[in-house]
């Protein structure tokens, strides 16, 4: 039977998350809040789960949901080849709305649709979201509504969409921010699966500002930063081999 708890009231919450943790493992959905919308979550290392939460959306397997994690010390067990610009991205924005694609850890007993061999990561920056991944270890998650309907920005809003195909909505009122003018953008998401890293998405973090944490990152056209003409060699400089770099 679908339940939904109003998490801005304390026992309603723990309430509410003791339920989730227990829909979890009993391999069913839940909705909760993130920092960007609401997201339909279910054990990523669940099949049958994994499945449930796709049929809900009305997606297939050729569109794996990302997995959300509650540390940043989770990303080492997920991924494998982290690169270097990428770690500096997460300590950045982590947690917070950067999802990033990288290589799956190969032992992995998971079978999230067809990934091609990848998994994208993300650490929400909710409190809600934080404290459920924490019982529950990661998820998979996608926006909580049908392909093609608005993300849902509350769990009510959830619910007209997914109806009892979830088993608990979590209600922690409007995001983002609560701020009813706010723009519902998703997390924007970066490969991380070559170099140089390349924005697939664009979301709530602007190019611009990861870029100050990755001067070499490409937007989602394959671009560059703008980088200035570099000054003439004088004669008594030496010129660097590309080949030697």
């Amino acid at each position: 039977m679908t339940t939904t708890y109003d998490c801005t009231a304390a026992d309603q919450r723990a309430e509410g998350l003791e339920n989730a943790q227990r829909a979890i493992r009993q391999h069913k959905c839940v909705v909760f809040p993130t920092d960007t919308v609401y997201g339909i979550g279910a054990d990523a290392f669940s099949p049958q789960a994994v499945t449930l939460l796709l049929a809900s959306k009305g997606r297939s397997r050729k569109m794996p949901p990302p997995v959300l994690i509650p540390r940043l010390n989770a990303l080492d067990g997920l991924a494998t080849d982290v690169p270097a610009e990428a770690r500096k991205l997460a300590e950045a924005f982590w947690p917070g709305g950067l999802t990033m694609i990288f290589h799956a850890q190969p032992s992995l007993d998971w079978d999230l649709g067809e990934t091609k061999g990848t998994v994208a990561l993300r650490m929400p920056a909710d409190d809600v979201a934080q404290d459920l991944l924490t019982l529950t270890g990661p998820l998979a998650v996608s926006s909580a509504n049908r392909t093609g309907q608005p993300a849902a920005r509350t769990a009510a809003e959830a619910m007209t969409q997914l109806a009892e195909s979830v088993e608990v909505y979590l209600e922690g009122g409007l995001r983002p921010d609560g701020d009813a003018d706010a723009d519902a953008l998703p997390s924007t998401i970066v490969d991380a699966t070559a170099l140089p890293l390349r924005v697939v998405r664009q979301g709530a973090i602007s190019v611009e500002r990861l870029r100050e944490v990755v001067p070499g990152l490409l937007d989602i056209d394959g671009n560059a930063a703008d980088v200035p003409a570099a000054e003439p060699a004088t004669d008594t400089e030496s010129v660097t081999d590309p080949g030697a770099e």
